[in-house]
């Protein structure tokens, strides 16, 4: 099967994207606005929200659409922590719009929904693999960015609040991603 043998190589662009995702769009804004403290706490408390998400599923079955094993384990946690990043890119983005900075927002704006293609495809990918249909990986790839416009709009409204903010949120969601991306996702592609 065709798709069988094409699935290192996506697993290996889900790795990269994930990677390259983490430190360039969350750790480097967090370093800019913060400082290594607050960067650090959040990438511990990340690593810390996945090791513990990890070893939940692993006492419980889990099951989509009536199939399970560690595909189907590995598509939840990449969905759930896909899920949780997007509040603070959300947060992101309404601290853009609500600045001073002409085109700020629209850029971030733009350079998220970019990052959310490989993103949704990296939902798809160990779902796929666990043989869940495509419309179900299309629905979970979409899902994974709702809680983007609640935290934009949260953001915006209170923006001085949630600048604050900005530096932990974004580390948490690359320690999160990044351990996600050590302990799933490369021992699987490999």
């Amino acid at each position: 099967d065709r798709a069988e043998l094409l699935r290192p190589a996506l697993w290996g662009v889900t790795v990269g994207v994930m990677s390259v995702a983490s430190v360039v769009g969350l750790l480097e804004p967090a370093l800019d606005a913060g400082s290594a403290g607050e960067v650090g706490a959040g990438l511990a408390v990340g690593v810390a929200f996945l090791l513990a998400s990890r070893a939940l599923l692993e006492r419980r079955h889990v099951t989509i659409a009536g199939h399970d094993g560690p595909g189907v384990r590995t598509g939840v946690l990449v969905f759930g922590v896909l899920l949780v990043h997007s509040l603070p890119e959300g947060f992101a983005i309404g601290t853009a719009y609500a600045s001073e900075t002409a085109g700020l927002g629209l850029y971030v704006i733009l350079a998220i929904a970019l990052q959310n293609i490989p993103e949704g495809t990296s939902v798809a990918i160990p779902m796929d693999a666990a043989g869940i249909g495509r419309a179900r990986q299309f629905w979970a790839a979409v899902a994974t960015s709702v809680p983007q416009p609640v935290g934009a709009a949260v953001a915006y409204l209170l923006v001085a609040e949630f600048e604050a903010l900005l530096p932990f949120s974004f580390a948490f969601a690359a320690g999160a991603m990044l351990s996600l991306v050590a302990v799933e996702l490369a021992p699987q592609a490999f």
